[in-house]
């Protein structure tokens, strides 16, 4: 099937206007929001497309698909993000391609992402995941356990903690405003007493389905997918 590319041109002028009405809604400018295109469910024909159009920041979840587009793309002005569930026996293959990792969820995996990045003599800056949503089939730390982490990933050196990542329950846009309002919150309070050593200014929150609310409730980066290819 060919591709549309004026629709997806549409589309993206579309989220666009729409992230700068969310963020003028609570005081803020679109500036303070980096939009994440997550390139999952498309080709290289796409994502080319989408490059041509100015989108310079990119979102994968799946680590084969991320190295199958970085081959076919070989553009050195792109970012490219992890975004996806991240297995530890991947994390070699991953790190010389990614920018940031927002879904680190355990301890071991971000030890692999440190003994893995010593090796290669480079920081990796990464986000927590949180299971804001409380939902057992969700990925993430609990937001109680959160403090304790921090305490232990300073020791992890090769590690930046930029911020924290959180799905909404599906649902309602209520529920999904309360989930980002509660990691933002989450967030806040742990600002609080954080090791100087651990940044948390980025808040990676909202999906095609609910990022205006995400950009009202304090996100930093959103991550759109399927709203640009519908």
């Amino acid at each position: 099937m060919a591709v549309d590319a004026e629709k997806i041109q549409a589309n993206l002028a579309g989220i666009r206007e729409r992230v700068s009405q969310a963020a003028a809604n609570c005081g803020r400018a679109a500036s303070d929001v980096q939009l994440v295109v997550v390139t999952k469910y498309v080709g290289v024909d796409e994502t080319r497309i989408l490059r041509e159009n100015g989108c310079v920041v990119l979102g994968e979840s799946r680590p084969q698909e991320l190295m199958r587009k970085t081959r076919a793309l070989s553009d050195p002005g792109l970012e490219w993000h992890l975004i996806g569930h991240l297995q530890r026996n991947k994390v070699r293959s991953v790190l010389p391609l990614v920018d940031l990792i927002h879904s680190c969820d355990s301890l071991r995996l971000l030890d692999a992402i440190n003994r893995e990045a010593m090796k290669a003599a480079k920081q990796v800056s990464v986000l927590l995941e949180v299971n804001i949503s409380g939902e057992s089939e969700k990925h993430g730390f609990a937001a109680e356990a959160l403090p304790s982490v921090l305490t232990q990933v300073v020791e992890l050196r090769n590690i930046c903690v930029q911020g924290l990542m959180g799905m909404a329950r599906r649902g309602s846009i209520a529920t999904a405003r309360q989930n980002f309002s509660s990691l933002r919150e989450l967030r806040d309070q742990l600002l609080l007493d954080c090791p100087c050593e651990v940044q948390l200014k980025e808040l990676s929150m909202g999906m095609s389905n609910d990022f205006e609310v995400a950009i009202e409730e304090g996100a930093t980066i959103v991550r759109i997918g399927s709203a640009l290819f519908q």
